[in-house]
């Protein structure tokens, strides 16, 4: 049998014959970071309560909006004291790990150190969310609430604008709807020009990269002036015999179809690319075309694919029908400025803003939840 030895942390090494034992890792404690980290913590709720006293001075806000204020101060200030807490408790676990080291209970130890070490996080993540909520109370308290009267201010945010914000925001998602529709077809094609084989087909094909490289390449605030304003002087025919406003819309459209048609395209190229070669070698042995084994057999295995980062492409979208502003549609940005230069005041600009939101969010979440669940299935596979 094989020599066997106990080491100074107590564990032991088993050596083949003739041979030393090793001599395991020795213990070691975290006393150092654990002290910091409950240091650091009492620092943090100190200063998150200063911060939220500051704000609460701030505060010259209607009896009912104060309550409310002061409900979210106080249970933000209760939150806190977990900071401390967890901090304390690292210190406490480290200690005891210390002390069983001592008396040799290595195992029971190495525990204790865990439990400091996993506190030590919960005071990483609960300190910085806290401290990064309290500071933004602490910003918007600026100069007597002065940041805060200027940005978000409810009445000019909401109760004064909401009619019109609303009726912009609504023209931004027939914007999005509509360039959506024409952004997929298009982009598909593009990727599929691109992507034919043969030498008859280089024309096209650089023709296609062309595109890509050209729209993918220049800011789309530029190509939405030089198409919006471009055709509009030029008189181009199709779009001069329709009205103003019309026009402004349809010019939009065609900009943002251009910009995002690039972008998508990479996308369709990427996953008709992630297809097998021999999917398509078996398609085209029982007889299909290269076009229908594209239909049939290659896109609806690629759209699959890339349903997440398209759906990200379509979240960057609605955001960037904002830019259509620049060129006098009245969508939610136009309006949130008409506001702004009649009130002085930028909270029309974060209600606008407010409105992005409810949408994107929730299609960001739904895209997370698409890119989990194909990991899930990739990984069951």
């Amino acid at each position: 049998m094989g020599s066997t030895g106990v080491d100074g942390s107590g564990l032991t090494g088993i050596a083949p014959p003739g041979a030393r034992p090793r001599r395991a890792a020795p213990f070691q404690g975290n006393l150092l970071a654990s002290s910091v980290t409950a240091a650091a913590a009492v620092v943090i709720a100190g200063l998150t309560w200063w911060m939220l006293w500051y704000f609460d001075r701030s505060l010259q806000v209607a009896h009912g909006q104060l309550v409310v204020a002061r409900v979210i101060e106080v249970a933000l200030g209760v939150t806190v004291l977990a900071v401390p807490w967890y901090g304390l408790l690292a210190l406490a676990a480290s200690l005891r790990g210390r002390r069983l080291a001592a008396r040799e209970a290595f195992a029971d130890a190495r525990m204790a150190i865990e439990d400091s070490r996993d506190h030590i996080w919960v005071v990483v993540g609960i300190g910085l969310t806290a401290l990064i909520v309290a500071f933004l109370a602490f910003l918007l308290a600026g100069n007597n609430g002065s940041v805060r009267h200027v940005m978000l201010d409810w009445t000019y945010m909401w109760r004064r604008t909401h009619t019109g914000l609303l009726r912009g925001f609504w023209l931004n998602i027939k914007l999005f709807v509509v360039a959506e529709v024409l952004v997929l077809p298009w982009s598909l094609l593009v990727a599929i020009v691109r992507m034919l084989p043969g030498r008859a087909c280089a024309p096209v094909r650089i023709l296609a990269i062309t595109y890509i490289d050209v729209f993918r390449g220049v800011p789309a605030i530029i190509t939405i002036y030089l198409i919006v304003f471009g055709f509009s002087l030029a008189k181009v025919p199709v779009f001069k015999s329709l009205s103003p406003d019309n026009q402004l819309f349809w010019l939009g459209i065609l900009a943002l179809v251009l910009v995002y048609g690039a972008y998508v395209a990479e996308v369709y190229r990427a996953g008709l690319e992630s297809i097998h070669w021999s999917q398509t070698a078996a398609a085209r042995s029982l007889g299909l075309s290269q076009m229908q084994t594209l239909r049939h057999v290659v896109v609806p295995q690629a759209v699959r694919r890339i349903v997440p980062p398209l759906l990200n492409d379509f979240v960057a979208l609605q955001k960037d029908t904002a830019l259509l502003s620049i060129v006098g549609l009245l969508e939610i940005l136009n309006i949130a400025s008409q506001y702004k230069n009649q009130f002085f005041n930028l909270s029309p600009v974060t209600g606008a803003a407010m409105c992005f939101l409810v949408i994107t969010i929730p299609f960001t979440r739904f895209v997370d939840y698409l890119i989990k669940r194909d990991r899930a299935r990739t990984q069951a596979q």
